[in-house]
C-alpha cells in the first residue's frame, strides 16, 4: 500500500516518534511505501507530497516538534478544499492517509471519512482534552516543563518575597495547569473549567503571606477566565478553526494580585516553551505505541477510527467520537490540588 502521513495543529513532542513508528513498520513489516503531505492539511490542498522512509527518521526519536511541518489550515474553509484534498491522494495513488493532530485535525479527517476517503486518526493535543483517550503523547513532556520552571520560581520567590504567576496552555481545559500545579507545589491553580473570584484568590495569597509564608506561586491556564470578566485576549484574531487567539490573563491576574494586596507580583507566560524540546520517555513509549497501531489499523481497514488510550490498551475508536466533546479536568483531581491551596 501507499500509505500518507500529516502533522496538523500545534507541534509537540512526540510527532516524530509516532511517524518514525509507522514509517518502520509499514516499510520493514508491510512493505508499503511512506509519504508525507507537508504543514497538515495544506500539503493535502497544494499536492505538497514527499517520500518518506525508515531512513528519513534516523535520529528523531528525541526530536521535539515535526519533521513534516504543520500548520492550523482547515480544508473546509477553502473553496474547493475537501476535493483538492481528495485529488492529491488520488493523483499520488494514496490508499490511506493517517492524520495525525488534534480536535481540529481530526474534524477535518472525520468529514473526509465520512465522505468516503481511507483515514485513520491518532490523537495529538497537548493539552489533553480530546475525550476518547486518556492520555495524548505531548502532555507528559508539557507538565515536566512546567514543573520543572515551578520549582526554579519557588527559590527566586522565596528570595524576594514575591507572588509569581505561572500562566501555562490549556484553552478549554486546565489539564497541564491542575498536573503542573499539583506536582510543583503550586498556592493556588486557576483552570478554564472554574471561573474563579480574584478577591477569594487574593484572600488565600494574604493568609499564607500572615503565617509567615512570603512566597506564592499561581498557576494559571491561559483560558481561565475571572467570575466578573471574560476571557482575555491579545486580539480578536482568530484561526481557520475560529480559535482566538489567546494570551494575557498572566499579566492581568498579576496586576490585580499586586493592586488588591500590595504584595510584589511577577508574571511568567511560558508560552511555546511548553511545545518545544526532547519528549520525556512516557510520551516517546505512548507515540510509538500510537503509530504502530495506526498502521495496524490501516491494513485492517479500520478507516473512519482513531487509536486511543484506554486502561492502558490501544484501542480503536470512531472519529467522531473522538472530536465529539473536550475532556475536561475530573473535579475530583482539582480537589486534590484544592487541598494544597493556600
Amino acid at each position: 500500500m501507499r500509505v500518507a502521513m500529516l502533522t496538523g495543529g500545534g507541534d509537540c513532542p512526540g510527532l516524530n516518534a509516532v511517524m518514525r513508528a509507522v514509517a518502520r513498520k509499514g516499510e520493514t513489516v508491510y512493505g508499503d511505501e511512506i509519504v508525507g503531505l507537508r504543514d497538515g492539511w495544506r500539503g493535502a490542498v497544494e499536492n505538497d507530497v514527499v517520500p518518506l522512509s525508515v531512513e528519513s527518521f534516523r535520529g528523531t526519536l528525541p526530536r521535539g516538534g515535526t519533521i513534516l511541518g504543520s500548520s492550523r489550515t482547515n480544508p473546509y474553509k477553502i473553496d474547493g478544499g475537501p476535493e483538492a484534498v481528495k485529488r492529491t491522494l488520488a493523483d499520488n495513488a494514496i490508499d490511506a492517509l493517517i492524520a495525525i493532530g488534534g480536535e481540529d485535525t481530526l474534524g477535518v479527517a472525520a468529514k473526509l471519512a465520512a465522505e468516503g476517503l481511507a483515514v485513520v486518526g491518532v490523537p495529538k493535543t497537548i493539552d489533553n482534552d480530546l475525550s476518547a483517550t486518556e492520555l495524548t503523547f505531548g502532555f507528559d513532556t508539557a507538565v515536566q516543563i512546567c514543573v520543572d520552571a515551578i520549582d526554579r520560581l519557588h527559590t527566586t520567590a522565596e528570595s524576594h518575597n514575591r507572588v509569581m504567576v505561572v500562566e501555562v496552555m490549556g484553552r478549554h481545559a486546565g489539564h497541564i495547569a491542575t498536573w503542573a500545579g499539583i506536582a510543583g507545589g503550586a498556592t493556588v491553580v486557576l483552570i478554564p473549567e472554574r471561573p474563579f473570584d480574584i478577591d477569594e484568590v487574593c484572600e488565600v495569597i494574604r493568609r499564607r503571606h500572615e503565617r509567615g509564608r512570603y512566597a506564592s506561586i499561581v498557576v494559571v491556564a491561559e483560558g481561565a477566565v475571572p467570575v466578573e470578566g471574560t476571557m482575555a485576549v491579545q486580539s480578536d484574531e482568530v484561526d481557520e478553526f475560529g480559535h482566538v487567539r489567546l494570551g494575557g490573563i498572566g499579566d492581568r491576574l498579576a496586576r490585580a494580585i499586586e493592586e488588591r494586596t500590595g504584595y510584589e507580583t511577577r508574571a511568567i507566560v511560558l508560552g511555546h516553551v511548553q511545545r518545544g524540546g526532547t519528549p520525556t520517555a512516557f510520551d516517546r513509549v505512548l507515540a510509538t505505541r500510537f503509530g504502530i497501531a495506526a498502521i495496524d489499523a490501516v491494513h485492517d481497514g479500520a478507516f473512519g477510527t482513531m487509536v486511543a488510550l484506554r486502561a492502558g490498551e490501544i484501542v480503536r475508536v470512531p472519529l467522531e467520537e473522538a472530536t465529539a466533546e473536550l475532556k475536561l479536568v475530573d473535579p475530583k483531581l482539582y480537589e486534590v490540588a484544592e487541598v494544597f491551596f493556600g
